[in-house]
Formats: structure tokens, sequence, C-alpha cells
């Protein structure tokens, strides 16, 4: 994508840092006033927590409806402290995470699983109340083949059958992500 720069990575990364920080020493959530422009654009974005490695909190918003760095200010937290798979983050153990944080294109439609590229789209499946996303880092992660991908997606995030994909009234989305972390900057 190449929609931010080298500072502006490091920028968001540190207020995901402070935020989850300030929230966890004091309980209260973190002011910040941001003067960058594009940090200030409506964008879509998932925080990602790892510890070790291994996932230790994952949390976004496909749609932009507030500034960047309150996006990422509030995935943050919620990253931290109420993604249903973990416990809440404690203060003891901020210094073991590593911040992972993927801004995102706009969602686009597609006909077709065709058009997905594995590692390069990320994919949110919806059939009626039912949706899931995986980011593009999942499809690396994993090594899966495509059917794989969106059995996955469908089964385990959405909570649909595994070939719900294939079903002409599940819809299909795609988007990219600029997608970095503390030890890559």
């Amino acid at each position: 994508m190449g929609l931010l720069t080298v500072e502006q990575k490091k920028r968001l990364i540190e207020i995901a840092r402070q935020t989850i920080k300030y929230k966890l020493e004091k309980g209260k959530d973190l002011k910040i006033d941001e003067s960058d422009e594009t940090l200030n654009r409506k964008m879509g974005a998932f925080v990602t927590l790892h510890e070790d490695g291994q996932l230790r909190g994952c949390i976004g918003n496909l749609i932009g409806s507030k500034a960047l760095y309150l996006t990422i200010q509030e995935m943050a937290l919620e990253a931290a402290l109420r993604d249903p798979r973990f416990t809440p983050l404690k203060l003891n153990e901020l210094n073991k995470i590593e911040i992972e944080i993927s801004v995102l294109s706009p969602l686009e439609k597609v006909d077709s699983c065709e058009d997905i590229i594995l590692s390069t789209h990320g994919v949110l499946i919806q059939k009626g109340m039912r949706s899931g996303v995986f980011l593009p880092q999942v499809a690396e992660e994993t090594g899966w083949s495509k059917e794989e991908f969106l059995s996955c997606l469908c089964s385990h995030k959405a909570g649909l059958p595994p070939d719900a994909w294939k079903d002409p009234s599940t819809e299909i989305y795609i988007f990219t992500a600029e997608v970095f972390s503390e030890k890559h900057l």
C-alpha cells in the first residue's frame, strides 16, 4: 500500500503502546491530539498483540469511521483488554508484548473467490447476520491453500459451514493492509 511513512508508522505504534500503558497504570483513557493529516484520515485498522511470537489479542475495525490515530487507540485497548479469546492484559505483561498494526484499504466486493490473491488480500465473508474476517497475513502465517483459507474463515470466524464461501448468497469482500510492527521498524 505504501500509504504511511516510517515516522507515521512509529507514531502509530507509540500511540498504541502509550494508550495501553496509560489505561493499565491509571485506569483512564489517554487523550492525544494528533496534527498529522494522514493520521487524521478516516481509515480502518487492526491492532494485533503478540507475546513470545504467539497471538495475545487482535481486534480491529474494517470501516474507517474516525481518524486513524483514534481507531488505533480504540483497537489497542480492545485487543489488550477485550479480546474474548484471552484474559485481559496486565501491566507486568506489557513489556513482553509486540504490537503490530494493519492499516486497511476500503472494502471491495468481489463476485468470485478467483479475485482473491492470498497474502495480498484480507477477506471478509458475510452471510445474513454472520461474518468473519482474516487479515492478509493469515494466509502467509498458516500456509493454507485458498480453499483452506476460505473454509476456515467460514467455519472458525463466521460460524458458517466450511463451504459457505461457495454459496452465491454469501458476500465476499477483499481489502489490502499496510502491516507493520515494533520489531520491524
